[in-house]
């Protein structure tokens, strides 16, 4: 069983930025593909971004592109997730996913419990 623990998550004002962490118990972490999601109340869960196994090659959701950077570190067991220019909209539950291969498949096997960000207007 693989544990993924998101923190970094708060309350901020429009315009701030925070940088979340996802810590993976996974003995092949830095084989695999890691994802950002994210979910508003009432709405569904939405894709942030993507990482391949070696931090190489990236993807993110259009409505994050230029203000979020997805990293990892491979030798902590930590991917990132860099937020800028916070807005209203990106308020959401964050979490942290692995996908099932090196490179992006967009399919998941373990997720963590999620960290709140709140960003007030």
């Amino acid at each position: 069983q693989v544990q993924l623990v998101e923190s970094g998550g708060g309350l901020v004002q429009t315009g701030d930025s925070l940088k979340l962490s996802c810590a993976s118990s996974d003995p092949i972490f830095g084989s695999s593909a890691m994802a950002w999601f994210r979910q508003a109340p009432g709405k569904e869960r939405e894709f942030v971004a993507t990482i391949n196994f070696s931090g190489g090659l990236t993807a993110y959701a259009d409505s994050v592109q230029s203000r979020f950077i997805i990293s990892r570190d491979n030798a902590k067991n930590t991917m990132y997730l860099q937020m800028d220019g916070l807005q209203p909209e990106d308020t959401a539950r964050y979490y942290c996913a692995r996908d099932r291969g090196s490179h992006p498949t967009y399919e998941y096997d373990y997720w963590g419990q999620g960290t709140q960000v709140t960003v007030s207007s």
